[in-house]
């Protein structure tokens, strides 16, 4: 939303209009509107180009780009197809197949029906996003797992922030599970998984086919019981190393900001895997649970085999000790894990075993 209202200021400025600092934007597939400030926009080289930035405000709750700039410059295309040109600058998620940016559907037709209007006919316009703070961010995000690179994607599927952590999205992901449980074809068997990159890799592994696939969010805790208590007899969970490695330490709300301890579990599941002194140091003092685990892996392959399955099985048994704690269930709980390559995926013992029934293979 930031990225369009700035591309909307800076195209209203570039055609010689006065641009409003509150852009009124059109909501695709809706008839509702949203206002969002933009802090700034100049004509540039002799009005050539024009540039807009906009200061990214998700609302209450946590989110890492809160106050990320977002910086887009737009210049009239040499030609008229396509009339618009979305380009990644400095910062901008990339395929690292290709090089070609990173958007989603949405957010490519949010830029379409905004700007749309202010093109003239037979003219076309470039558009290039630019995230100053970008890559550094991207660090801190699983988009390597998905062949993501350089920066931020632009992966919004909805005009409103709808935060991981938030009740609402508790509520949203329980009201789902609940519906599904309740639909006639149902068969009890369901795959959680915490984001959008689980639930793309899900949709690529089969496992939609084989019963409904729900994202969490960071509520693993309270979907874990939901399940239980809608009738999941078979229930996967997928997720990232980095995040489902909490599982295995006793944490079920998976937010950075609530709790973390990532490092520290590993080096406890390490020191019961009987780990020489030199490469618990090691662990313990990797920047996370991805880099810890590839220098395990340069050092010693089968070791670090060990430790990824001791760690799946270790989110399987804290996680059926969590249902156990609300109610007694027959549900089967299994785990599969994967790391930010997507080329490395493993199991826990229930894992493999509900996977081998499925008729799914990692």
């Amino acid at each position: 939303m930031w990225v369009a209202a700035a591309a909307r200021a800076a195209t209203q400025t570039l055609a010689g209009e006065q641009a409003a600092l509150e852009q009124t934007l059109l909501v695709p597939d809706s008839e509702i509107t949203q206002v969002v400030a933009v802090r700034s926009v100049s004509l540039l080289e002799g009005g050539a180009q024009a540039l807009a930035i906009s200061i990214c405000d998700p609302g209450q709750g946590l989110d890492l780009t809160r106050g990320l700039e977002v910086w887009v410059r737009v210049s009239w295309a040499a030609q008229a197809d396509p009339w618009l040109t979305l380009l990644p600058g400095e910062g901008v998620g990339r395929l690292e197949s290709g090089g070609g940016i990173c958007v989603s559907a949405f957010a490519r037709t949010l830029l379409e029906c905004n700007l749309r209007p202010l093109v003239p006919q037979g003219r076309g316009l470039v558009v290039e996003v630019v995230l100053p703070r970008g890559r550094l961010l991207a660090e801190r995000t699983s988009n390597a797992a998905f062949g993501v690179v350089d920066g931020l994607a632009l992966i919004g599927t909805q005009a409103v922030v709808q935060a991981s952590a938030s009740p609402d999205q508790l509520q949203a992901s329980l009201d789902q599970l609940r519906t599904c449980a309740r639909a006639s074809d149902f068969t009890g068997r369901m795959t959680l998984v915490i984001g959008e990159n689980g639930l793309d890799l899900a949709g690529q592994l089969g496992l939609a086919v084989v019963g409904p696939v729900i994202k969490t969010g960071n509520w693993i805790g309270p979907l874990l019981v939901a399940a239980a208590e809608a009738g999941v007899q078979d229930l996967l969970l997928l997720g990232y190393q980095g995040k489902l490695v909490k599982l295995a330490g006793g944490i079920f709300h998976t937010h950075h900001h609530l709790a973390d301890g990532r490092l520290e579990v590993l080096v406890a599941l390490a020191v019961d895997l009987a780990l020489p002194q030199a490469q618990l140091q090691r662990l313990r003092t990797a920047a996370s649970v991805e880099a810890a685990l590839n220098d395990l892996e340069a050092h010693d392959s089968v070791l670090a085999d060990a430790l990824r399955q001791a760690l799946a099985s270790a989110v399987e048994q804290r996680g059926h000790a969590y249902l156990q704690r609300y109610g007694d269930w027959s549900l089967q709980l299994g785990a599969a894990l994967f790391d930010r390559s997507r080329q490395r995926r493993w199991a826990g013992p229930a894992g493999v075993a509900l996977l081998e029934q499925w008729g799914v293979t990692l």
